[in-house]
């Protein structure tokens, strides 16, 4: 038996192309490198993400559960201090919030199914604070509020106004208050025998 731990070989790829991102962009990333800095061979790099899709997609994802981390919130009050951080981490590493962002305006390659912790999160929100909702106001509740808190959102604030995190959050709760005062408002207990 090996006394080596088994080498993470797409984390590593994902880990090399992340330190890329830092001197280029996206497209300026060439297979040829990101096997380079991963310390793989080409190759391995193209048997992991066969297309330039599969890779963003995947290293969307890297970058959010390594770099964008969601803490839970159970209240209204708490996604908007999660959507707050959010922007603010955003702000901190454009570069990584843009490639999330890009990642979230192509067509899904299939190679990863499961919804992001941010709208698993959202979805737990209004399920727990609006209970009486029907599936479909649920779900676009739930929609408008991934919407907001987006890194979509975000890049689309930043570029096309130069807003920074603060009055990118602002027009994200004013944009999201209609979402919002269907999760807080008070609940008309059913009245018996109607």
């Amino acid at each position: 038996m090996s006394d080596e731990e088994p080498v993470d070989t797409t984390g590593a790829i994902l880990s090399g192309a992340a330190k890329l991102l830092r001197n280029s962009s996206f497209e300026d990333l060439a297979y040829p490198d990101l096997a380079d800095a991963a310390g793989v061979s080409e190759r391995t790099v193209y048997r992991r993400f066969p297309t330039r899709t599969h890779l963003l997609e995947s290293l969307a994802r890297w970058i959010q559960e390594s770099h964008f981390a969601v803490s839970r919130f159970d209240t209204i009050d708490d996604y908007r201090v999660a959507v707050h951080t959010r922007f603010r981490e955003f702000d901190g590493s454009p570069a990584y919030a843009f490639i999330c962002a890009r990642a979230s305006a192509v067509s899904p390659t299939g190679a990863v199914n499961e919804p992001q912790a941010f709208t698993r999160a959202i979805v737990d929100l209004v399920e727990r604070s609006a209970p009486s909702l029907n599936s479909r106001d649920a779900s676009r509740t739930a929609a408008t509020l991934q919407y907001f808190g987006s890194e979509m959102f975000w890049a689309r604030m930043r570029t096309g106004f130069d807003m920074d995190a603060d009055e990118i959050f602002e027009a994200a709760i004013r944009g999201s208050s209609r979402a919002t005062a269907a999760l807080t408002a008070p609940r008309v207990p059913a009245r018996a025998g109607v």
